[in-house]
């Protein structure tokens, strides 16, 4: 049996109600490659729930969890930044049976407390399916929690279940760590960068054209190194989102601290992105001059081009990129994208349209499906490989990861995206 495979066209006449089952994690038999490979549940390997919650500055993270799910947070625990931050409260079967060991949660907290030279400044309680599904209500234990041992306490849903539903492990952590911070003051020259647990690139233009117009301080939950510095973050009179999983965060900021927020979308065609920093500019009622960030990043992809000429690229789905978005985006730049691989649901599928009117043939490969054991690399005419499950379909292709802490974002991300190239290329 051969891969299962889609083309473009076939998947917009589809529509988008009617995408087939292999290209839904809900509805499938899950081979699960990219996670395979990164041994990506939601508190493993990247900024998973559990290093997630510890983005919290002088925080410290009790799993409370049958011992299998806290056999892999000994392995981030190796990790010296996080060495003496876990700690675990192991449930055994009379636990998970009965539940008792919910009153012995506050407890563990208040000698978690106690024990350290310099106690914690917050708590973050790390909890797995066994207690979705005996229904446990965490806020009220972290309520209790936070009474015993003085220490605010706040919950992360460790929940692969939810994966498919509306609040997601990854999007539910990103309330979890910004839930912590107080009401303080507005400063009308400060703003918050939602959307990721590490910074962006140093040069990205973002914070140019934002200090350019005014913004004297920007904070990131990543580059603050103390809790008072986090803290800081609720004197921000706007916040910026940069991740649809933060969306959920910024709406609860809104409510909580009177944070409004702006969404802004990870794009990678220099065209789309000078739009979206206009369109920034009118909603601040400020002037953002990109011009030389746009030029620096449409110079870059021409000098490609010439020195390249159109290659095919192979578009995965493990990047710091919506593989849609990308694989598009390159097709806009006058390159081949003759295969792509990914999960579609409808976020994405708006950028299937104009992308089936550009490459109609462009083949849509599930990652769920397990016919992809008898993927043929030697059947396909990929030159160039994005995305670390692209590279993996093609071991003998150049190609890039594209997958690094550090976040690319608007004209940097396209300048650093051929920069890459060129350095595998050469």
């Amino acid at each position: 049996m051969q891969a299962y495979s889609i083309t473009a066209a076939e998947l917009v006449k589809c529509g988008k109600d009617n995408i087939p089952s292999e290209l839904q994690s809900g509805k499938n038999l899950i081979y699960s490659s990219p996670a395979t490979l990164a041994f990506n549940s939601p508190g493993a390997q990247g900024f998973g729930v559990k290093r997630a919650g510890l983005a919290v500055p002088e925080s410290v993270m009790l799993l409370v969890s049958p011992g299998c799910c806290g056999r892999n947070t000994s392995a981030l625990g190796r990790d010296r930044k996080y060495r003496d931050r876990f700690y675990y409260l192991l449930q055994d079967d009379t636990d998970i049976v009965t539940g008792r060991h919910l009153n012995r949660i506050p407890e563990a907290v208040k000698e978690i407390c106690a024990s350290r030279a310099v106690p914690p400044k917050a708590v973050m309680i790390c909890i797995t399916c066994v207690d979705a599904l005996l229904g446990t209500d965490m806020e009220r234990v972290c309520k209790k929690c936070t009474e015993v041992s003085g220490v605010p306490t706040v919950p992360c849903y460790m929940y692969a279940l939810t994966r498919e539903g509306r609040l997601p492990p990854m999007a539910s952590v990103r309330r979890s760590v910004y839930s912590l911070l107080n009401k303080r003051p507005k400063k009308s020259s400060a703003c918050n960068i939602l959307g990721y647990f590490s910074p962006l690139a140093d040069d990205c233009e973002l914070y140019d054209l934002l200090q350019s117009a005014g913004v004297k301080t920007i904070r990131e939950i990543a580059r603050c190194q103390t809790f008072e510095e986090y803290q800081a973050m609720a004197e921000a009179n706007f916040n910026l989102v940069l991740n649809p999983e933060a969306r959920y965060a910024a709406q609860d900021l809104s409510t909580r601290l009177a944070i409004p927020y702006i969404e802004l979308t990870n794009l990678h065609r220099v065209e789309k992105i000078h739009n979206q920093y206009a369109a920034l500019s009118r909603a601040l009622n400020i002037t953002l001059d990109d011009e030389p960030h746009r030029a620096a990043a449409e110079a870059a992809v021409k000098k490609f081009r010439r020195d390249y000429g159109s290659l095919n690229i192979a578009v995965g789905e493990w990047l710091n990129a919506d593989a849609f978005e990308m694989a598009l985006s390159l097709l806009e730049m006058g390159f081949k994208v003759s295969e792509i691989y990914g999960t579609l649901g409808e976020a994405n599928y708006v950028y299937l349209k104009k992308l089936a009117a550009i490459a109609p043939d462009c083949k849509v490969f599930s990652n769920l499906s397990p016919t992809m054991l008898n993927y043929d690399p030697a059947r396909s005419t990929v030159q160039l490989t994005l995305g670390q499950d692209a590279m993996y379909y093609h071991p003998g292709k150049p190609g890039i990861c594209w997958n690094g802490e550090i976040r690319q974002f608007g004209y940097q991300a396209v300048r650093d995206l051929f920069q890459q190239f060129t350095e595998v290329l050469k």
